[in-house]
């Protein structure tokens, strides 16, 4: 079982929203862009105890916190509805009388009248289901229920969608906020109560620990003075009642019920050599949510049907691990759907499982999938690229840079310059600025384009260009900036303070790093011999690194090349006009 849309009426932040999904799916967008509140939905419509909570929703759930009527208007109402697809044979039996048929290619249900195409092979059964809450004036409270929407009683009404028919479906959602908070607790909803419960294994421990606490005492010895006490405290109170009332007070360690029991009860592990045992939400934050993730592993081999809905995964995570987890997630479940800043998090997905989210000022939420820039066929979406296209997709501004050199020099001699001048510069970090490497000149103007698109604040710095060339690259980006020499190379060269420029070849050789196929300076005294065999060590070491390097030992903002100066002082200054 899958989702394959929701649709979200008037909930949070969000006035209106469809948003279709692609098997295992990744979700992005600003802050601000409602993707938690995306899943809080689907909680409310699949969730097997969301709806236990008192109330079930409350005033701040409405959109713009509106709930109530005047008399010419409807009173407000939360809809929410899930389509699900890709149903088990047995869910199939389950939910046999509430069926509708979705055509996959054209992503629409079929109606009565167009029965006669449910052997199309792209019409595939599926299950629709809906929550509706509102406030009630009457009984001055907030309701909330969950209906099947197919079919339709003859009052009009619909059969309730159930906790149990809820638990056949396996919704699982982690909020990131409270990953490891109850992961091994023994609350109801917890990870531990979920295995157990999809293991059928019922505690039996209760009745015995609870009778164990009342007969534990505390305190109980003459020489403490509690109990002393305790009698002052009894013969006063027979001033006033019968003698056999209030007999023989003790203290005990708790009047805890069976529902006590299970929030206090927790899972220890030990936190060194010594043996000692924490409460397992004293582990590392890492430690934690790593261990979250393998229970969530556990479930997903005791069910047939897993739909994990996670916030964030990657929190207090290493890139490493990240990848490992979501792989395993996604191997283990029919469905996993995060949300994520990280690229390492984008990088398990293709663009087509990447849904970026937007909202405009009036509630309107709406989603696109990611798509490959037009000129790049999927089998290039290589690992180095798919790295930089993954985190170009999590930024608000981008820098597109020409070639591999651009990629490396620009990134550091903003953070050079910030360092000897920040009040006049920054860097990218700083600005909340990504680089991305186009790979050529050619290529700029077709992701400045495609950047654009996505609402993102775009750059671009490239070397000279003809003029129609340079035409393209304006039309594409927000700011453009060319350099006046036909290579970055030259540009260093030429630019660079000259005693910069000769301490950084001198430093080459004595490091031992000056390649032996790339020929010395004829004349090492003379600059210009100097900047020959450099600019020959540039082009030929295919590396932007030594650029990085040059910048590096620049110790005064004026012996940085002129270009980059003035190229990364204007990308500051423009974003407080854009």
């Amino acid at each position: 079982m899958k989702i394959a849309y929701v649709e979200i009426q008037n909930f949070r932040g969000i006035s209106s929203s469809k948003i279709f999904f692609n098997g295992h799916s990744v979700i992005i967008g600003d802050n601000n862009a409602g993707k938690s509140t995306v899943f809080e939905a689907i909680d409310l419509v699949l969730g097997p105890d969301r709806l236990n909570r008192t109330p079930v929703i409350d005033e701040h759930d409405f959109y713009n916190g509106v709930y109530m009527c005047t008399a010419e208007e409807q009173a407000p109402q939360i809809n929410i509805e899930v389509l699900l697809i890709d149903l088990e044979d047995e869910q199939k039996r389950r939910f046999n009388n509430n069926i509708e048929y979705w055509n996959q290619k054209d992503c629409m249900l079929l109606s009565e009248g167009e029965i006669d195409d449910v052997d199309d092979e792209n019409v595939i059964a599926a299950l629709r289901v809906k929550f509706i809450g509102s406030y009630d004036e009457d009984e001055d409270d907030f309701k909330g229920e969950t209906y099947f929407c197919s079919p339709q009683r003859a009052d009009e009404t619909f059969a309730k969608f159930s906790k149990m028919d809820k638990r056949e479906c396996g919704f699982l959602y982690l909020r990131a906020l409270r990953t490891g908070s109850r992961a091994l607790s023994m609350e109801r909803g917890s990870l531990l109560d979920i295995i157990l419960r999809i293991k059928e294994l019922r505690p039996k421990m209760w009745e015995s620990v609870l009778d164990d606490l009342r007969k534990v005492q505390v305190a109980a010895d003459p020489t403490l003075g509690i109990s002393e006490v305790l009698s002052d405290v009894q013969s006063a109170l027979k001033e006033f009642v019968p003698a056999d009332w209030g007999e023989a007070p003790i203290l005990r360690v708790s009047d805890l019920t069976r529902e006590h029991l299970r929030k206090t009860l927790t899972v220890f592990l030990a936190t060194g050599k010594d043996g000692y045992h924490a409460p397992f939400h004293h582990q590392g934050t890492g430690t934690v949510n790593t261990m979250v993730l393998a229970l969530l592993s556990m479930i997903a081999e005791a069910k047939k049907t897993v739909i994990f809905a996670m916030e964030e995964p990657e929190i207090a995570i290493p890139p490493y691990t990240q990848k490992r987890i979501i792989h395993h997630i996604r191997q283990k479940s029919t469905q996993a759907i995060f949300t994520s800043h990280s690229p390492f998090v984008l990088e398990e997905f293709s663009p087509s499982q990447i849904i970026l989210l937007t909202r405009n000022k009036k509630g309107v939420q709406k989603s696109e999938f990611m798509t490959f820039p037009k000129h790049i066929r999927p089998k290039n979406y290589n690992a180095q690229f798919r790295s930089g296209f993954s985190e170009a997709l999590l930024a608000k501004r981008i820098l597109v840079a020409e070639g591999d050199t651009e990629m490396i020099l620009y990134p550091a001699a903003a953070r050079r310059l910030s360092e000897l001048q920040p009040t006049k510069y920054s860097s990218l970090e700083a600005m909340g600025v990504s680089i991305f490497n186009a790979g050529s000149e050619n290529s700029i103007p077709l992701y400045g384009d495609y950047f654009r698109k996505q609402g993102k604040i775009v750059f671009a710095v490239f070397d000279k260009q003809t003029e129609d060339a340079l035409q393209k690259i304006v039309e594409s980006v927000d700011r453009a900036y060319e350099i006046p020499f036909k290579g970055i190379e030259s540009m260093l060269l030429r630019e660079t303070d000259e005693a910069i420029i000769t301490q950084f070849y001198k430093q080459l050789q004595i490091d031992g790093e000056w390649p032996n196929h790339i020929k010395l300076a004829e004349n090492e005294e003379d600059i210009e011999s100097i900047k020959k065999a450099l600019l020959n060590y540039f082009k030929k070491s295919k590396s932007g690194r030594g650029s990085s390097e040059l910048i590096a030992l620049c110790y005064e903002t004026r012996q940085v090349p002129k270009s980059l100066r003035k190229t990364l002082a204007n990308i500051k200054e423009s974003l407080d006009i854009l």
